[in-house]
C-alpha cells in the first residue's frame, strides 16, 4: 500500500523502539486519548531499507497495527495529588515545573502488516526504527483494509460498525461466501445480545445481495419474528425478490423412524442392560436387511424384538427369552412419541430453498427428543448435499438438494456438548471437517462456550464473541478461537451489549464491532418481571379472575299460583 501524504493525517506519537516479541513495537505520546486500546495505527516504511520513509525515491509502505497497552511512564510527583483541593499544575507551575503537558505515555502496537488486495495482510518483519512517526489509520483506510467486502456488495452482510469509530463511520462487512463454507461461531454470556446478532446475520443471508437457503434449529421459539421478513421493503429487490419464512412450529415436526440409526434410538430409551442393548442391535440390523429399500415402523422393530430373542432350555428347545418383554415396553414409548413417524418426515425439499429461512420450533420438546431429531435433519441433509455433488441421485429424489445451504443452531452445547457422548458431536464434527466440500456450512450459538465440545468449536474457522464473565467460558476460548488474539479476549467482560469481537475466516484482521439495529423484531427479549406482576393487580385482572372463579347464576325460583306455574 502507497502512502498518501498529506498534511491532515494524525500523528499520535515517535517510535520509542521494539516491544518484547518481535511483531511489537512502542510509542511514546502526550495524548491517550486518540490512540485508546484497540486502535489501528500505522508507520511508514521505504522499500529500500537504507532510506527514511519520508524520502522522495522508492515506494513507502504504510503498516498497519493495533494498540493493545498503555502505561504511564512520566508524570508529576504523586504527592501533589494528595489534596484534592490543590490543583497539580498550579503546584507545578510554583515550583518552577514547566513542562508541558506532564504526563507522558508508552503504548504498545501489535503489527498486523501491510494490506495486499488479493494475499490480505503481509508482515514485512521490519520494526520502525526509533523516532519514526506514528499516524492514527484514517476512516477510508480501514474502510478499505478491514473488510473482504464492501457493504453493498454481492456476497457481503453488513453487520455493523467499528466500535472505537463514530456510529457508521467504518461499516463492517463480512464475506458470506468465507462465513457460510468455513463455518462460524456466535459465543456470548445470557443476555449480552448473541440472539439479536445472530437474527441481524440471517437478515444480511436473506437480503437481495445474498438469497440464502437457511436453516435455524430453534429450541427456544425465539426467531418467529423473522416471519417479519416476509414483504418487508428493505428485502425486496427490483426483480420481485422477496424473502421467504416458513415457520415449523413442534405439532409439525416429523421424523421417519427408519432414518435413525441405532444410537439414535438408544438416545430415545431408557437405559438398559448390555444384554438388551445386543438384542436391540440385532433386531435394528434385522429390520434394515428386511426393509432395505423401504419404510419400516416402531412396530416392526417390537416384532423383530420378539423375534431374535430366542433362549434354549435345557432340553434344546427354543423359547421366547426374557428381555424380549422389557424391550417392547421401552420401544412403546418411542412408538407413543408424535414426533417420530413411520412415513411422515422433513425432507430437504421442505427444509431449504434460496431465499428461505426455515425456522425448526423445538422450544415444547423434551431434551433427548430435541437431540434425535437435531441429529436426524443434519444427517440427512449432509448426505443430501454430498449425494447432490456427486450426482448419485437426480431431481425429484427427496435427497436432491442442489444448492449450498447454512444450518444455525441455537444452544449448540446441548447438540455438541463438552464431556458427553452424543451422537449430534459425531454427526457435527463430519460435518465441520467435510461440509466445505459439499456447500453445507454450519453456524454455532452458545451461551456456555465451555461445555461446547473443543473439537466441535475449534473447527469454526469464524467467531463473533460477545461478553462473557465466566471464567470457564473465557478460558475455553483462549484454546478454541486462536483467531481473536489474546489481546481483545482481554476485552470480553469490558463488553457492553451488542459489541462484538468478529475473528477469523470472514474478515481481514480481528475487530471490535457495534452491531447494527435489527430491521425485524427481536424475538428473545428478557420478560419484564415487575411490569407483568403489576399487571395481575390491574382492574380489569382482578374483574377477569372473579368471573373465572364464580360459578353459574343460580335458576330463579318459580312464581307460582297454587300449584301451577306462572312461567
Amino acid at each position: 500500500m502507497i502512502a498518501n501524504h498529506n498534511s491532515c493525517r494524525t500523528i499520535v506519537g515517535i517510535v520509542k523502539g521494539p516491544g518484547e516479541t518481535g511483531s511489537e513495537y512502542m510509542f511514546i505520546t502526550a495524548d491517550p486519548q486518540p490512540a485508546r486500546i484497540g486502535e489501528f495505527v500505522y508507520y511508514e516504511l521505504s522499500d529500500r531499507p537504507n532510506e527514511s520513509a519520508n524520502s522522495a525515491t522508492g515506494t513507502v509502505h504504510q503498516v498497519l497495527g493495533k494498540i493493545t497497552g498503555c502505561r504511564l511512564i512520566e508524570h508529576l510527583p504523586d504527592r501533589m495529588f494528595a489534596d484534592y483541593e490543590l490543583n497539580p499544575g498550579t503546584v507545578a507551575a510554583l515550583i518552577g515545573f514547566t513542562c508541558e503537558p506532564a504526563e507522558l505515555y508508552e503504548m504498545t502496537v501489535e503489527v498486523i502488516g501491510e494490506f495486499h488486495p488479493v494475499f490480505g495482510f503481509n508482515n514485512l518483519r521490519r520494526l520502525p526504527l526509533p523516532g519514526a512517526k506514528v499516524y492514527l489509520a484514517d476512516n477510508e483506510l480501514l474502510r478499505h483494509v478491514l473488510n473482504k467486502k464492501k457493504p453493498e456488495e454481492e456476497g457481503a452482510a453488513h453487520i455493523g460498525s467499528l466500535l472505537l469509530r463514530e456510529e457508521g463511520a467504518v461499516p463492517i462487512a463480512l464475506d458470506v461466501k468465507e462465513l457460510v463454507s468455513t463455518h462460524v461461531a456466535i459465543l456470548a454470556g445470557t443476555g449480552s445480545g448473541k440472539s439479536y446478532t445472530a437474527g441481524v446475520l440471517v437478515e444480511e443471508l436473506l437480503s437481495p445481495k445474498n438469497r440464502a437457503a437457511v436453516l435455524i434449529l430453534d429450541p427456544h421459539g425465539e426467531y418467529h419474528t423473522l416471519t417479519q421478513l416476509r414483504g418487508h421493503q428493505a428485502f425486496r429487490d427490483k426483480d420481485g425478490y422477496q424473502p421467504q419464512v416458513n415457520l415449523i412450529g413442534p405439532e409439525k415436526i416429523k421424523i421417519r423412524v427408519s432414518s435413525l440409526e441405532f444410537y439414535d434410538i438408544l438416545t430415545l430409551l431408557p437405559p438398559m442392560s448390555d444384554r438388551q442393548q445386543a438384542i436391540l442391535k440385532k433386531a435394528y440390523d434385522e429390520v434394515r436387511r428386511t426393509y432395505r429399500n423401504h419404510h419400516w415402523s416402531t412396530q416392526d422393530l417390537i416384532n423383530a424384538v420378539y423375534r431374535v430373542d430366542r433362549v434354549e432350555d435345557e432340553e434344546g428347545n427354543l423359547k421366547q427369552g426374557s428381555s424380549a418383554g422389557a424391550l417392547a415396553w421401552k420401544l412403546e414409548k418411542m412408538q407413543r412419541s408424535s414426533y417420530f413417524h413411520t412415513c411422515e418426515h422433513l425432507p430437504p425439499q421442505k427444509l431449504f430453498a434460496p431465499g428461505q429461512v426455515t425456522i425448526l420450533e423445538m422450544n415444547e420438546i423434551p431434551l433427548e427428543e430435541q437431540q434425535v431429531i437435531a441429529t436426524a435433519i443434519l444427517r440427512q441433509t449432509n448426505h443430501a448435499r454430498m449425494n447432490t455433488h456427486k450426482n448419485h441421485v437426480l431431481e425429484g429424489d427427496e435427497q436432491y438438494l442442489p444448492y449450498p445451504v447454512f444450518i444455525l443452531i441455537e444452544e449448540a452445547h446441548r447438540f455438541a456438548p463438552a464431556h458427553e457422548p452424543s451422537q449430534c458431536k459425531q454427526v457435527l464434527r463430519t460435518i465441520l471437517s467435510e461440509g466445505r466440500k459439499f456447500g453445507l456450512g454450519v453456524g454455532l450459538i452458545t451461551q456456555r462456550p465451555g461445555k461446547l465440545d473443543s473439537d466441535v468449536l475449534s473447527q469454526c474457522m469464524s467467531q463473533f464473541i460477545l461478553r462473557i464473565v465466566n471464567p470457564v467460558d473465557q478460558e475455553s476460548l483462549k484454546h478454541g478461537v486462536e483467531a481473536a488474539g489474546r489481546d481483545l479476549l482481554k476485552e470480553l467482560p469490558a463488553l457492553s451489549k451488542g459489541q462484538v469481537i468478529i475473528a477469523g475466516a470472514c474478515v481481514n484482521t480481528p475487530v471490535l464491532c457495534r452491531v447494527r439495529q435489527r430491521l425485524t423484531s427481536h424475538g428473545g427479549d428478557t420478560l419484564d418481571a415487575p411490569a407483568l406482576w403489576k399487571e395481575y393487580f390491574a382492574k380489569h385482572k382482578q374483574l377477569e379472575r372473579m368471573g373465572a372463579m364464580a360459578g353459574p347464576a343460580p335458576r330463579a325460583k318459580p312464581h307460582t299460583l297454587g300449584r301451577r306455574s306462572l312461567e
